[in-house]
């Protein structure tokens, strides 16, 4: 039985509505037991939140079953030594760093973190980037520029403070492999019974590529079949929506 790995946004809602059929989708695969991880690379949401507002679309799946790129984050940090941060993002990101045991400050941290916030001002800037030249070591949650309407999401929110600085961060999200294996261990899970199901062939994609997690692209969101040959990689398998998904 497969282990299934699926983005949200783009996959199964647009913005907060739902996908014609991606309801179907998940209660089938829910009812055949297949464990299910929906990840996503948006850190302002905890899984919690993430529950309530697929329930509000009409997909009924309880809050064990995501993963964030800020929980990828925490585990990530839990294992780099240091628990001092300077953190530029909402709730669901500064509670799994507590959580772990990081302390917020503006006194000498060890780490600038970057998630995503609608309160990003000059201030933040300014802090992160002499805190970064003084030596702090730049994270940021996922390299997305834009989220859903096109709403500042964190690589856009991190690119001031990098041409500052001359740092890029060390992202955590899609298509970093790290996402891919710490998602795979919540789970106990192997790459080779995953597949991994998204809607953008530059970071769902690539991420299952490069954790070695078969592939699966869905024509609801960022990717179209008429652009696949700019890239030289290609999904295993190619799909109209989640509904159509045929091989679990």
């Amino acid at each position: 039985m497969k282990n299934i790995i699926c983005d949200i946004d783009g996959v199964l809602l647009h913005n907060n509505k739902l996908i014609p059929g991606a309801d179907e989708f998940t209660h089938r695969i829910l009812e055949q037991k297949n464990p299910l991880l929906l990840l996503t690379n948006y850190p302002s949401q905890t899984p919690k939140d993430l529950e309530n507002r697929l329930n509000s679309a009409g997909i009924r799946i309880t809050h064990e079953h995501f993963y964030t790129s800020a929980m990828a984050t925490a585990a990530f940090l839990e294992k780099q030594g240091g628990r001092k941060a300077y953190v530029i993002g909402e709730g669901a990101l500064t509670h799994e760093l507590y959580r772990i045991g990081f302390t917020m400050t503006d006194i000498n941290p060890d780490f600038v973190i970057v998630g995503e916030t609608r309160a990003f001002n000059w201030d933040m800037i300014q802090k992160a980037s002499y805190f970064l030249m003084k030596g702090a070591r730049f994270i940021a949650t996922n390299p997305d520029v834009a989220g859903p309407g096109g709403q500042p999401a964190c690589g856009a929110l991190c690119a001031p403070i990098e041409r500052i600085t001359g740092k890029k961060p060390f992202y955590m999200g899609k298509p970093n492999a790290w996402i891919m294996r710490a998602a795979l261990n919540s789970i106990d899970a192997h790459s080779e019974d995953t597949i991994i199901i998204g809607d953008n062939m530059n970071t769902d994609i690539l991420a299952g590529i490069q954790a070695g997690i078969e592939t699966v692209l869905v024509l609801t969101g960022v990717s179209q079949k008429e652009e696949l040959n700019i890239f030289p990689y290609r999904p295993n398998h190619i799909f109209p929506a989640a509904v159509d998904i045929d091989i679990v």
